[in-house]
This record gives C-alpha cells, structure tokens and sequence, in this order.
C-alpha cells in the first residue's frame, strides 16, 4: 500500500479553496494509501507571530478535518511540532541544498511580493518541506499546480543526498488529484485569505450569506443572457451543487430573466446545506477537546516511529552517531 503524506497550514477559518483544494481530496486518499496528515505549525511560524493565534489556528484546523471525514482510525493525524525529528532531517538536508535551487522557488517571491518578510525561515521552506515527505518514506504526494515545484525541489534534494551518501531517500511521486482547478473567491480571483475573498465553511449564517451576496458580477440586465464563461457564480455552484442543478443554472443564465441576486440566493442555499452535517460533527468535536488532543498525540507515537526509523538510516549515512 502507498504511503500517501499532506500537510495544512494551521492559517485561520476553513473556507471552500482549502476545502476542495486540499482537505476533501485528502480525505478520499484514505481509501488507497495509508495516509499521513500533518498540521504544519514549524511553517505557520512564518506567517503566524503570536503564540495564543498559532496555538487556536492549530486547535481549529485539527477540528475542521476531523468535522470534514477524517478518520484517525484510517490515518496518521499529528502536529508536526510534535516530531522533532523533521527540523534535525531538515539541517541534514541543508548542506546538500544547492542556494540556486531555493532562489528559484515561486513561493518565496511570490510571498515576498505579497509583504512577508524575507527572512531564512521563508527562504528555506523548501528544505524543511522536503524533509517532512521524506522523513515518513512517503511515496506519493498530492500536488496542485501552486505546490508542483516544491515536490520536484523535495525530489531534487533527495537525489543530490543519495548521490552524495548513497541510496538513503525513496523519491516521492506526485500523486495528482481530480480537476476542481483553482477555487474562485468573492472577488474571481483564487480564494484565498491573503487577498480577503474567502467563503469560510464553518462561519456563522449572518456572515456567510453577506460574503455570498458581496460576489462579484458584471451589471447584465435580469431579463438579458448572463456570460457563463469565467463565471466565479458558476464555478462555486457546481462545487456544491448536483449536476441537475447546475445545469439548470448554467440554462437559466443563457437564457436570461433571472437575475444575479436570485442566483446568490441559490449559491448561499446550497453552500450552507452542504456543510450542514459538518458543522454538527465540528460542534460536537468543540465538546470534546481531550479526544481532539489524544487524536494529535496518537498520530504523533505513530509517525515518530516511522521517523525514527529512517532518521537512524539519515545519521548513519552521513557519519552522525
């Protein structure tokens, strides 16, 4: 069976682009690999400066996966501060690291651009990526389009170590996921909470139904067809919508007579209704916040045994006793 492993940002409320993204598609993994799901709090510390946030950013995500399917019977679900194994793979890996692979990172200019501080923890996050999928043996990791090359600077990595120390690394493949495609925010660009345009999944209704109504659309008449290309209207309802139902959208905006707060209306029905049983489970789990933490510390027992295992193999090669 393959080793599937993931990690999430613990970076606030969840919202559709994380969902669809990253947390279903993980969550249907766990039935053909064993899975491996991390909440990467040592990369939050980029982004995250206060204590008390990072410490409810994690309590909150660990909520939201378990709210949304995870079955820790079926995955190992840990904290990756808990393994303190993947900073020491880390330095290990960072001689071998060549300074032009990580000048290269999208990510890094890209965050950079957007106003976080250029510090070595930003610039380095590749390295302690790579040491996360390679300190579980891990075979496959589910990549989009905005991870891709750090799974191929991971694989880079591994490949220079082994050539270096001999064959210590599996080389992970990248295991690709459907085609849900970039999720749109409020605004049509990607949702995300850097730009403000987030649907938040477990927010409450008031909130919710004024971010749905704030969407974005161009001032075609009610009776008048609606554009259906690049819609970011459309492209939400057919996340959480049946097909009969986005089909019959998709003919009443060509054909025009409804406008585009009546299809809000629909939007906010439907996203509402989806997550319904999810919000129930999350309220129940919020009751319950010793299981939440025995699930963290037990997936953490786990995957330090797998750690062990192949850091004791790391040491070895490069002469560490």
């Amino acid at each position: 069976m393959k080793r599937i492993l993931s990690g999430i940002q613990p970076s606030g409320s969840l919202h559709l682009g994380n969902y669809f993204g990253m947390m279903k598609p993980s969550i249907a993994l766990q039935d053909i690999g064993e899975c491996f799901y991390f909440i990467a709090d040592y990369h939050a510390l980029t982004s995250v400066h206060d204590p008390e946030t990072l410490r409810d950013h994690v309590r909150s995500v660990a909520l939201d996966f378990l709210a949304c399917g995870l079955d820790p019977a079926r995955s190992c679900f840990f904290r990756q501060s808990d393994v303190p194994e993947t900073t020491e793979l880390a330095w290990i890996l960072s001689p071998v690291t060549p300074m032009g692979l990580l000048e290269r990172a999208h990510s890094y200019k890209d965050k950079v651009a957007r106003g976080l501080d250029a510090s070595h923890g930003l610039f380095t996050y590749p390295v302690l990526m790579a040491a996360d999928i390679l300190l579980y043996d891990s075979d496959a990791v589910p990549v989009g389009k905005d991870q891709k090359q750090h799974l191929e600077m991971t694989r880079d990595i591994a490949q220079k170590f082994n050539e270096r120390y001999g064959e210590t690394f599996k080389l992970p493949e990248p295991l690709i996921g459907g085609d849900t495609g970039t999720v749109p925010g409020t605004d049509g660009q990607k949702m995300s909470k850097s730009y403000g345009n987030t649907l938040e999944i477990f927010g409450d209704e008031k909130s919710l139904r004024k971010k749905v109504m704030s969407l974005v659309t161009d001032s075609t008449p009610v009776e008048s067809p609606k554009p259906t290309e690049n819609s970011t209207l459309l492209a939400l309802y057919q996340l959480v919508a049946s097909p009969d139902d986005y089909a019959r959208m998709v003919t009443e905006f060509k054909s025009g007579g409804v406008g585009y707060g009546d299809f809000k209306k629909r939007l906010f029905e439907a996203v509402w209704e989806t997550f319904a049983p999810m919000r129930k489970r999350r309220a129940e789990l919020e009751r319950e916040p010793s299981y939440v933490e025995f699930v963290l510390r037990k997936g953490a027992d786990k995957a330090r045994r797998v750690a062990d295992g192949v850091l004791a193999r790391v040491r070895e090669a490069v002469g560490l006793r």
